[in-house]
C-alpha cells in the first residue's frame, strides 16, 4: 500500500471514529486498513501520512526517529528577534523541556487557503507568521512554545513531514494523494 498524504481540515478530528457529531477522517478517507502516522488536534490543519504499514507508521509518528515536521503557525502581534531566539533554544513548557528547533519569520504564505471559519481579525492588533521545524512533537507543543513566548497562536497549519510537503504535493483540505512510500 502506498503511503496517503492527507491535508485535514480545520476542526476535523484525526481519527476514524466519529465522536459527537464532529467531523472525522472517514468522512474524507473510505481507504481500509489506514491509520494516521502522527496526530494534529482538531485547531490545526496541514498535512498528515496515513498508511496501512504498521512498521512504518511507527517510523514516522515515533520521536526516536526524529522525523522532522514545519509548521506555518499565524501568531497574534509582531514577532521580535528574542522571541524567535527563545522559541530556537530548549523552552521549558512546565511539564516537558522542549528540544532545540528551528524558527524563522516569514510571510504569509501565497498557497495557502483560507481557513473555514476565518481566525478572528481585529484592525488594532496585528498579526504574524512563523515557520517552526520541531524534530519532536508532544501534545499541543507549538501552540504551548509561541504562548510561553507571548505571541499566541491564531491558525497553525503543518505543512511538511520529512521529505513530503504541501508545496511539493500541493492539496486542498480534505483532499488526498498516494504516494511511493520512503524508507
Amino acid at each position: 500500500m502506498p503511503l496517503i498524504l492527507f491535508n485535514k481540515p480545520f476542526q476535523v478530528l484525526c481519527q476514524f471514529t466519529p465522536q459527537d457529531g464532529r467531523e472525522s477522517l472517514a468522512d474524507y478517507l473510505a481507504i481500509p486498513g489506514i491509520y494516521p502516522a502522527g496526530r494534529l488536534d482538531a485547531d490545526s490543519e496541514g498535512l498528515m501520512l496515513l498508511t496501512d504499514d504498521g512498521m512504518l507508521q511507527h517510523k514516522i509518528a515515533h520521536p526516536d526517529h526524529k522525523e522532522a515536521k514545519t509548521y506555518l503557525v499565524q501568531v497574534d502581534g509582531l514577532v521580535e528577534a528574542a522571541a524567535l531566539a527563545r522559541l530556537q533554544l530548549p523552552l521549558d513548557l512546565g511539564d516537558f523541556v522542549t528540544k532545540p528547533c528551528r524558527a524563522v519569520q516569514i510571510a504569509e504564505p501565497a498557497w495557502l487557503w483560507p481557513r473555514n471559519p476565518p481566525i478572528r481579525a481585529r484592525a488594532d492588533k496585528p498579526t504574524s507568521w512563523i515557520a517552526i521545524t520541531l524534530e519532536e512533537g508532544k501534545n499541543r507543543q507549538v501552540r504551548r512554545m509561541t504562548a510561553a513566548v507571548g505571541l499566541p497562536t491564531l491558525r497553525l497549519v503543518r505543512s511538511s513531514i520529512g521529505p513530503f510537503s504541501l508545496a511539493t504535493h500541493p492539496l486542498l483540505p480534505g483532499e488526498h494523494l498516494a504516494v511511493t512510500a520512503y524508507v
